[in-house]
């Protein structure tokens, strides 16, 4: 028997097998106590890299469970259905404003879950199916670029909530929203958490799936919009947007209620429109 089968008194390999056998595990804590015995420099150090590997998982594991804890410590009552509420796009100079509202089975667990910002790309593809598997019910609301120009960039993201809840396929006990503003809701209960995508599972969800959402609709705008990069920056004014938006002008999709996008309209004498 092997030590990835869990014998503890298999140490007869080689550091090169030890390695290949623990790329992608982590042995148990009394295999890495006899391995920490071994009189070799180079299992030695690996013991270390492994035991660092175990506390940083030690580590993931409490901090999911704290999203979890917090949530459940938001339920005015047991079993009540709490929806977690986050948008994205509040800062680009194109595009939509997305919301994104998911109430989360009581059972779940996502592993990896967290704000969708502290997330690399393929994490999020990944945890955007596990999130609507593991979801009594979400929903996904747009607030459109002149829907922003009209109401401004705080209403936009407040109706783009508003319309995520109304789609839920449930009604919530509890709306926990991120940040200060607070929707009107026809009267259900919300609550606001300054930075609740870092500490309630269900506002991290809501998170990843307004992030991708909206990453993918700036996708297919960079298509119809060929030139400003959008899929690169996602709308937001990066260099290399600012030069594009100064060289081309303002396309249909640039919100015209932003400063760099008035003035760059301006300079094209009211900005462009041929990309449509």
């Amino acid at each position: 028997m092997s030590l990835d089968e869990g014998d503890p008194n298999d140490l007869n390999c080689s550091l090169a097998e030890l390695r290949a056998r623990y790329r992608e595990m982590t042995p148990s804590e009394e295999v890495l106590a006899r391995l920490a015995r071994d009189p070799r420099a180079g299992v030695r150090a690996l013991v270390r890299q492994l035991a660092r590997r175990a506390e940083r998982a030690t580590a993931e594991q409490r901090r999911v469970e704290a999203l979890y804890a917090r949530e459940r410590s938001l339920a005015p009552a047991p079993g009540a259905h709490i929806a977690g509420v986050d948008e994205v796009g509040m800062g680009p100079l194109a595009g939509p404003v997305v919301a994104a509202a998911v109430v989360l089975a009581p059972e779940s667990r996502l592993e990896q879950l967290d704000d969708s910002k502290r997330l690399r790309p393929e994490t999020r593809r990944c945890l955007v199916a596990a999130i609507r598997k593991a979801a009594i019910a979400y929903a996904i609301g747009v607030a459109t670029r002149a829907e922003i120009d009209r109401i401004n960039i705080h209403q936009a993201g407040l109706l783009a909530m508003q319309r995520a809840v109304a789609r839920l396929d449930c009604v919530p006990d509890l709306v926990a929203v991120d940040g200060r503003g607070t929707p009107e809701l026809g009267g259900r209960r919300v609550t606001c958490i300054i930075g609740g995508d870092r500490q309630v599972a269900c506002i991290a969800a809501a998170s990843v799936l307004a992030k991708e959402f909206r990453d993918a609709w700036m996708v297919r705008l960079d298509r119809k919009l060929p030139g400003y990069g959008f899929a690169r920056h996602m709308g937001y004014g990066t260099p290399e947007h600012l030069e594009a938006l100064a060289r081309l002008g303002p396309s249909s999709e640039h919100r015209r209620s932003f400063a760099p996008v008035r003035e760059a309209a301006g300079r094209h004498n009211g900005g462009h429109l041929c990309h449509t």
